[in-house]
């Protein structure tokens, strides 16, 4: 069985994107990062989605992007916006994703994984430039660049499924597949139950793809 290192928030895309790499047949080792998010109740659902899609293991890496702060969800100073905005919004946290992919990156090499997949949208997503098509190929290039695994004939592919599917396409998928997306936490501000603001621009991604895949949305909701 071929490995993957796949990246597992524990939000709602990330959650799919694994029982994807588990449908084609690949043994998964799940990275979750705790970079001092405010939604930190995302690393218990990383767990909880880990161990209930089968993977094979799952670690969590400690890296303090607080030190640097500048986005909504690692400056406690800056607000979560509750409205829909132009441009790249605050909750962008500056190379959140080269430094993940890195980490999976480097892990991948210590497994001899030639696979790494994450859950990055490019259609229903807050306008982030580090999820564009460009970006992730960009990424490959690099990768197969800068590793032993590849000079010596071992190159990486770096799967984003999700890419070009919307919110709802991506739902009706994981639904198919028996994702329960009870388990994930998508929301920028949770609390510490894992219950979502139902405001953040998050939640009103998550809520309209519920609608338009006309699946009942089984969030749990902070008011309700």
């Amino acid at each position: 069985m071929k490995r993957a290192v796949v990246l597992l928030s524990g939000g709602l895309d990330s959650a799919t994107v694994l029982a994807m790499a588990r449908k084609q047949g690949f043994e998964c080792y799940t990275l979750s990062v705790d970079y001092g998010q405010r939604h930190h109740a995302e690393l218990a659902a990383s767990k909880r989605v880990a161990e209930s899609l089968g993977a094979r293991e799952h670690r969590i890496i400690n890296i303090d992007l607080t030190a640097f702060g500048g986005s909504a969800l690692t400056d406690a100073n800056i607000a979560v916006p509750e409205q829909a905005s132009s441009g790249i919004p605050v909750t962008y946290v500056p190379a959140r994703n080269t430094i993940m992919l890195s980490l999976a990156l480097a892990w991948a090499e210590v497994l001899k994984a030639q696979d790494i997949f994450f859950g990055v949208n490019a259609v229903d997503y807050s306008g982030y430039p580090d999820c564009r098509p460009e970006y992730v190929a960009a990424f490959e290039r690099m990768a197969n660049l800068a590793t032993q695994a590849a000079v010596e004939g071992k190159p990486l592919t770096l799967h984003a499924p999700l890419l070009h599917l919307s919110k709802a396409e991506i739902i009706r998928e994981g639904v198919r597949m028996g994702v329960d997306y009870a388990q994930t936490v998508s929301c920028y501000q949770a609390d510490e139950l894992g219950r979502a603001c139902g405001r953040c621009d998050s939640c009103r991604l998550r809520r309209e793809g519920f609608q338009s895949a006309g699946v009942a949305d089984s969030t749990r909701y902070q008011n309700a």
